[in-house]
């Protein structure tokens, strides 16, 4: 078994979230060296953006694996709160409706009684 699948889901997003730290620490040591007034040096910006790619394509693997994962996991499944609170809204709804039908036939009828 591979060391990643021994870590709960919260230790892999928080490596995640150190590797995406120090994307931005590549990200703005190529800047500096970029802002250098002698010039970059090549081989550490080609380092530094070697470094970056890799770390950028870890994330997107590792972020795409937990969704995966969290899209699998569904423990509310069985759950029927959804349904049966969408049903007892639509109750309510009808009773409304059912309730303003009889008040227009009380109205059609008073109406009718009028003339």
């Amino acid at each position: 078994m591979d060391p990643q699948s021994q870590t709960t889901s919260l230790q892999r997003l928080q490596n995640v979230e150190k590797r995406i730290v120090r994307v931005l620490e590549l990200a703005g040591g190529v800047m500096d060296e970029m802002a250098n007034p002698s010039g970059p040096r090549k081989e550490l910006v080609n380092n530094h953006c070697s470094e970056f790619m890799q770390l950028i394509k870890d994330i997107q693997v590792t972020l795409r694996e937990e969704i995966k994962s969290a899209c699998e996991y569904r423990p509310f499944e069985k759950c029927d709160y959804v349904p049966r609170i969408s049903n007892e809204i639509c109750h309510k709804k009808l009773e409304y409706v059912i309730a303003q039908l009889d008040e227009m036939k009380l109205t059609i009828e008073g109406c009718r009684n009028a003339a």
